[in-house]
């Protein structure tokens, strides 16, 4: 437990051995939740680090962006086909 002062703009600083024990790291997000008792903070894993490792990329494509396009043109022609 530790007591932070709030600044003027609401900010507080978590202490680092907080931060760690937590896995909060510059520049990460976390979540925040408030209730009647109290206010939660907790850290958002990275999309990447959850899935990393999940597919293995065999080759990229030329033009990532205009991949990712057609991707979701495929995937949204069968999603109004399904409906």
């Amino acid at each position: 437990m530790a007591a932070v002062k709030v600044d003027e703009k609401g900010r507080i600083i978590i202490p680092k051995s907080m931060r760690e024990k937590a896995g909060v790291k510059e520049g990460g997000y976390v979540k925040i939740r408030a209730d009647e008792k109290g206010i939660m903070i907790e850290p958002l894993e990275p999309v990447a680090d959850k899935y990393f490792g999940t597919f293995k990329i065999t080759k990229w494509p030329e033009d990532l962006d205009e991949f990712v396009i057609e991707v979701m043109r495929k995937w949204w022609t069968r999603t109004q086909r399904a409906t």
